[in-house]
């Protein structure tokens, strides 16, 4: 801090404190110190900040000299003196390269690391608020499809839109997989009381309901077989079921991912009878985000299996049974925009890749 008049800043010391006001985040009280004393700064007397910021004169007078004392330090000083750290924007800057470079899984590892790297010690909820500042969130990684073909998605989702785009009223589009609910409890976050210490009880089995269905995106209407294994037979079975379903279409489009069973040889004389409708249509490999009905997988266990102890496994494929059934069509509406056909192309361009 320069002398001269009774209080003066340096250049560096009033750009800070400048970007200080212009953090959208900013704690209050930091604030509130900042702006006191840039005001000083201009030359206002403390009597008059303290009007301004319906503060106390001695309020003011207090906070500049704990300026004097520890500089730009004393913005981040607990009101009940408990000390806390303080970087520059520059060192925020390196900072900030660091994490970026280096995520880190805790907040005590970004507080191991300010200490050790520049001298600084930080609380819990200081350092929060430091990786706020820095524009960090708490998030958690997207796990990406292992070797997906960039080039095979693009040509999928070219083929898919050309397909929509000339579908004919006697033609139909779905989508079917697999999908293997586990009995066994399956805790989500929620909003519960801070007193309180919520849990879920888990069972003791691990047996699995295996659904092999097909879902249409235009009227929700969804078939499925519910079997002991899913194999070439179920396929054969849930194909056949489409049929029924829509008797009047001449073509069925069914979207299928790669499985074994999909492709199955003792599948093929089936698919290839006279007056056969359905045709099949293959998702490119590791692209399971390019089929709508593994969203539909995420609807089911938002609605039936998160948070819900079944202490039976009976009771718990009711419940699996009874939301395809009757949960899904009734509200199918409320459904949709999750469960939809808003297809991209993953790349790993688009993600910064860690581990």
């Amino acid at each position: 801090m320069t002398t001269g008049k009774l209080f003066s800043l340096a250049h560096e010391e009033r750009r800070e404190l400048e970007q200080v006001l212009r953090q959208r985040k900013a704690d209050g009280l930091i604030v509130r110190r900042a702006n006191a004393l840039l005001l000083l700064d201009d030359g206002i007397g403390a009597i008059e900040v303290a009007r301004v910021l319906y503060l106390d004169a001695e309020t003011i007078r207090g906070w500049r000299r704990h300026f004097i004392k520890h500089s730009l330090r004393f913005l981040y000083l607990s009101p009940y003196s408990k000390r806390e750290g303080h970087l520059s924007f520059e060192l925020e800057a390196v900072l900030k390269e660091h994490l970026t470079l280096h995520p880190p899984r805790s907040t005590n590892e970004v507080r191991a690391y300010v200490e050790n790297k520049f001298g600084q010690e930080f609380s819990r909820s200081g350092a929060i608020k430091l990786m706020a500042r820095l524009g960090f969130v708490y998030k958690k990684p997207k796990l990406l499809p292992l070797a997906a073909d960039e080039d095979g998605q693009r040509d999928f989702i070219i083929q898919y839109n050309r397909l929509c785009n000339a579908l004919m009223d006697d033609e139909a589009i779905v989508f079917g997989d697999a999908v293997h609910p586990e009995h066994q409890a399956r805790p989500a976050h929620g909003w519960f009381l801070r007193e309180s210490r919520p849990a879920i009880a888990a069972t003791s089995g691990r047996k699995r309901v295996n659904i092999h269905g097909v879902l249409n995106l235009e009227d929700g209407l969804f078939r499925f077989v519910e079997a002991e294994k899913i194999n070439a037979e179920t396929t054969r079975q849930l194909l056949q079921k489409l049929e029924v379903a829509y008797p009047s279409k001449r073509i069925i489009h069914v979207f299928l991912d790669n499985a074994r069973y999909h492709h199955a040889k003792v599948l093929q004389p089936w698919l290839k009878a006279p007056k056969r409708r359905i045709k099949l249509h293959f998702l490119p490999t590791y692209a399971p985000h390019l089929n709508p009905i593994e969203r539909l997988w995420g609807v089911m266990h938002r609605n039936v299996t998160h948070n819900r102890h079944y202490a039976h496994f009976n009771d718990f494929t009711e419940a699996i049974l009874n939301f395809f059934r009757k949960t899904l069509p009734k509200k199918w509406l409320e459904f949709r925009d999750t469960v939809s056909d808003n297809f991209r192309v993953i790349t790993d361009d688009n993600y910064q890749l860690i581990g």
